[in-house]
């Protein structure tokens, strides 16, 4: 092994590797990159919190640049020191105390409010207008200086100073942390005001798309490991497999967080769309990259846990795409190969329903003959039962059993595909696809193209979505159409093949209205 490959061994702390399955290679665990700023941290010397609390009093209030740069300095290794509840109490005295001045703002909304707007007809009187209008002039302006949170001054301050927007993107990710726990309406304030100035510092204008490859330094392909939050790399073979021939790996890198992708994404160059996940990580040796006509998006990962709900991923797979086509015409198809992380947690709270509610009151989600079926089949073993009593029974066993048995396979599979369209289709969240993924290719134009049966079997995979994964296609020509449909409507666009799990309940729902 080179010392390159050793150095990205010992810091990912991965095991060599070993002659286990390739099924528990794919079940490791990942390992979690935020604890790297927890390890640093703790390697800094506990400081006062009345001195961090100081620093970031100094960086708001003062303007001389010799102290301010210290106080930056002194704040950032400072709030790393402090303890989880202190870094709370800190966080909630930066939200209440350094919140806008709202008796400011009331009073300059009663002097605009008292003026009466001037009203001219004739270029004559133009210049009267103006005089008159001054008075606006200052106001709003002095309005729009009093709506900008004291707290504002300290973001801005943090950005241009070195380390300072990784440093912004760690805070956050303490205050959703906080905002998790307990609903505080000044923090859920102070989150929104720094997500929107992180939105504009990490505006794809001032990122660059990097080409991640086994040339890159060890300390890069070290966080890749660490972040990598689908489907976990297991050993450094797995990482050059995922890095070489007929395999892509894209990021986005910005300028003051060198050599840390902020969000990253794995591509398989490959001659059809996969159907299966392991068709992907273990399919070896990779088709010739000059046969391949797809190019398979099978893991996208963010490192910055205080960069959630900003939609770098949109950016980042369009980019792709485009560089791909243009680097390989012989690439026509771009697809995805993705989990559907909420769908058995939303079957099995469907499915509970019927013991808790009752026949009575609860929604029966299965067709009569799939009641029939289910019924017949495990009379002998849950007699009384009805078929969501007997699914649930299947399906909650905490070793997935089920899957041992090639019976229950077959005789679950047009069930649960039904079941997942439905889920992927229908269940809606504030009008948009209540899945977490489906929302997210959704809205960056993707259609659902084919949903695979058993293509994930890890324990991951059965826990989350019965083993099955989707395909979201992105179509070049009508990616703009499928965003903005999906956007103003919420209209989801499907393959004929998805729409077919669900037509008896779509016509007989039409023949209703």
């Amino acid at each position: 092994m080179n010392k390159k490959g050793l150095a990205i061994l010992l810091r990912s702390k991965m095991r060599p590797l070993s002659p286990a399955s390739k099924v528990s290679q794919l079940q490791a665990a990942p390992l979690e990159g935020s604890k790297i700023a927890t390890q640093n941290a703790s390697s800094n010397i506990q400081r006062d919190f009345g001195q961090v609390r100081e620093s970031m009093h100094s960086i708001i209030s003062m303007n001389k640049k010799e102290i301010l740069d210290t106080a930056l300095t002194d704040f950032s290794e400072g709030y790393f020191s402090l303890s989880h509840e202190n870094r709370h109490k800190l966080l909630l005295v930066l939200a209440r105390e350094y919140d806008l001045n709202r008796t400011q703002v009331r009073e300059l909304m009663k002097q605009y409010v008292g003026f009466e707007i001037p009203k001219g007809d004739g270029p004559d009187e133009y210049g009267e207008m103006d005089a008159q209008l001054s008075a606006f002039y200052r106001i709003e302006r002095n309005l729009r200086h009093a709506l900008n949170p004291m707290y504002a001054v300290l973001f801005e301050r943090l950005n241009t100073h070195p380390g300072g927007l990784k440093f912004l993107a760690s805070i956050r990710a303490d205050i959703l942390s906080i905002i998790a726990d307990e609903n505080i309406a000044s923090l859920r304030a102070l989150d929104a005001y720094l997500k929107e100035k992180l939105i504009t510092w990490l505006s794809p204008a001032n990122l660059e798309l990097h080409q991640i490859t086994w040339d890159d330094p060890a300390s890069l392909l070290e966080k890749i490991v660490a972040y990598e939050a689908v489907h976990p790399i297991s050993n450094l073979i797995d990482l050059k497999r995922r890095l070489g021939i007929g395999r892509r790996c894209f990021g986005y890198i910005h300028p003051a967080i060198p050599g840390e992708p902020l969000i990253f994404i794995e591509v398989a160059l490959m001659k059809n769309i996969a159907c299966s996940i392991q068709e992907v990580l273990w399919h070896d040796p990779p088709a010739p990259e000059c046969e391949a006509t797809t190019a398979l998006f099978y893991s996208i990962s963010s490192t910055q846990p205080g960069l959630a709900g900003i939609n770098l991923g949109k950016f980042l797979i369009k980019r792709v795409i485009y560089l791909v086509k243009k680097d390989m015409p012989n690439i026509s198809n771009f697809a995805t190969l993705s989990p559907i992380p909420g769908f058995m947690q939303w079957l099995l709270s469907k499915l509970a329903s019927s013991e808790s509610s009752g026949p009575i009151f609860c929604e029966n989600i299965l067709k009569p003959e799939e009641e029939k079926a289910l019924v017949d089949a495990y009379a002998h073993s849950t007699a009384g039962k009805n078929g969501m009593e007997i699914l649930l029974h299947l399906l909650a066993s905490t070793n997935h059993e089920w899957t041992q048995s090639d019976k229950l396979i077959s005789e679950l599979e047009p069930i649960l595909l039904r079941l997942c369209a439905r889920y992927l289709l229908r269940e809606k969240k504030r009008g948009k696809a209540l899945d977490s993924v489906a929302n997210f290719h959704l809205q960056n134009g993707a259609m659902i193209g084919r949903l695979n049966w058993m293509a994930d079997r890890s324990d991951k995979g059965l826990s989350q979505s019965g083993g099955i994964m989707v395909n979201y296609i992105y179509s070049l020509e009508h990616i703009e159409d499928y965003a903005q449909a999906y956007f103003s409507t919420g209209h989801i666009q499907a393959s004929p093949d998805v729409h077919h799990y669900t037509e008896p309940l779509e016509k007989s729902e039409d023949s209703i209205n």
